[in-house]
């Protein structure tokens, strides 16, 4: 099972005198991570790392910190809390004391892993995207009995023939929209996958 962020979350630590403040964030796709990046660098610290996971996509910095002390704890901190489709950014003010490698990376990930820790989460629940057509006739019906299935409707497309959804599910129930599909459809209707 694994989370995500509510909302943005903050952290802020000293350690042997350097300031670290961590901002967290979900997100959605690699650019709102890049975007969440580019907006809160903060040009005054002396290293703005950071790290992000998407699913089995991942990336992060160490922005000019020893290789290995910054960046990949960080990343390790997400991982560490279950977390997914979240970026993390850690700005240190070097405060005139040597941390060490070592001390580096139990600084930046441990910054990460409070701040993740404190902050409000969501559990995420694996989705399906499905989609199928229906006559404009029996739109109404479909839609309203999907959604109290617990289905999210992405897009709505009307053709000539009458209008194909396309909707978010979560994956358990994908079977039983399966069955009230063909139910209400007298077997007309199956929804195909989206995600292959």
């Amino acid at each position: 099972m694994s989370f995500t962020l509510a909302g943005p979350a903050t952290y802020a630590e000293d350690i042997r005198k350097s300031r670290f403040h961590c901002l967290a964030a979900p997100i959605a796709s690699e650019a709102e991570a890049q975007a969440f990046l580019a907006a809160r660098r903060d040009a005054s610290a002396g290293h703005n790392c950071w790290a992000w996971k998407l699913g089995a996509q991942y990336r992060f910095s160490d922005d000019g910190e020893p290789g290995g002390t910054a960046g990949r704890p960080i990343l390790a901190a997400i991982e560490g809390q279950d977390m997914d489709r979240v970026v993390v950014l850690v700005s240190r003010w070097f405060g005139g004391i040597k941390l060490g490698t070592g001390g580096l990376a139990r600084a930046y990930g441990g910054c990460a892993a409070k701040c993740l820790q404190d902050a409000a989460r969501l559990e995420l629940v694996p989705s399906t995207r499905l989609a199928f057509a229906c006559a404009f006739a029996e739109h109404a019906l479909f839609k309203a009995r999907v959604l109290a299935l617990g289905a999210s409707i992405e897009d709505e497309a009307y053709g000539t023939d009458g209008v194909e959804l396309r909707l978010s599910l979560p994956s358990a129930k994908t079977e039983a929209l399966q069955r009230l599909l063909s139910d209400l459809s007298r077997g007309r209707i199956q929804a195909r996958s989206l995600d292959d």
